[in-house]
């Protein structure tokens, strides 16, 4: 169970450095080493973790902003 969190929040990290690289490429910016590995390795993983990346994502930035956004507008309604 340990190793596949990890091993998620691996494929998470990895998505949006070659997230970050695709952007650099799109604007026509030259790629370091670094930014062509994450970005062939995000592109040869599976379609299933990809999906897990990503939808792991989105959950957590929906439930972070969920939360800040209670803990903000929560203070303006009464009781």
């Amino acid at each position: 169970m340990a190793d596949d969190s990890a091993e998620i929040f691996d494929d998470l990290y990895l998505g949006l450095r070659a997230g970050g690289a695709l952007r650099k490429q799109r604007r026509g910016e030259s790629l370091t080493e670094e930014e062509q590995e994450a970005l062939g390795h995000w592109q040869r993983l599976s379609p299933a973790r990809k999906a897990i990346a990503i939808g792991g994502f989105a959950v957590g930035t929906f439930g972070l902003g969920f939360t800040l956004g209670g803990l903000v507008f929560g203070r303006w309604r009464k009781a």
